[in-house]
């Protein structure tokens, strides 16, 4: 029995835990691989080409945009981001599951250029007075949080368009909860192909 692989959208509010969650559950799905992105934004140090990002120039981003290259792609803060289309779509029809981080804007994006193969999941903190509280904890800038607060409110709006919704106070039970929501997706009928029905002999019914 074959299948063809799914993306899995997190998007979440900055500070809600996504990154962590997000490196838990690839460590505990080796067959899950990470979307990489492209940004025109400097390499931090440590990063590698082709690792972290794919780092490109405002002139090759454009290029690429022009082209239809990407599933997704947005300008924040000056600097561009996009999801290259065709290793995705190659991983998906490999059967590899891909797992993206990205805002709500690329979820709808990714939905839109894969129809069927995207499931949208959105990481909510506890409350957004709880956001504030992690942010100042983690010793934010008060200005930086002013922002990120903003930018937290146009997400919480927008949490309705997922498939699902995991609340992100425990952060043990959000990862299980997550596990769930991979494990009951790669089960979809839809996503399966090419199986046949089998008695208890090993004989086509």
């Amino acid at each position: 029995m074959s299948r063809r692989g799914l993306c899995l959208v997190l998007a979440a509010p900055s500070g809600a835990g996504k990154t962590t969650l997000s490196r838990r559950l690839l460590a505990a799905n080796p067959a899950l691989a990470l979307s990489i992105s492209a940004t025109t934004r400097a390499p931090r140090a440590g990063e590698q080409e082709g690792e972290h990002y794919f780092f490109k120039t405002n002139e090759q981003f454009a290029a690429m945009v022009t082209a239809g290259a990407f599933l997704e792609h947005a300008t924040v803060f000056e600097r561009s981001y996009g999801t290259p289309r065709a290793p995705v779509e190659a991983r998906l029809r490999a059967g590899q599951d891909v797992l993206f981080d990205i805002d709500w804007q690329g979820f709808r994006q990714v939905r839109a250029a894969l129809p069927g193969d995207v499931v949208g999941v959105f990481i909510r903190p506890p409350s957004l007075a709880a956001l504030r509280a992690r942010l100042l904890g983690r010793g934010d800038a008060p200005e930086d949080v002013a922002r990120r607060m903003a930018a937290a409110q146009s997400e919480w709006a927008h949490q309705s368009e997922f498939d699902y919704i995991v609340r992100n106070d425990d952060l043990d039970q959000a990862l299980n909860d997550l596990q769930a929501i991979l494990r009951a997706s790669r089960l979809a009928t839809a996503r399966q192909a090419g199986f046949a029905m089998e008695d208890e002999g090993g004989d086509s019914a």
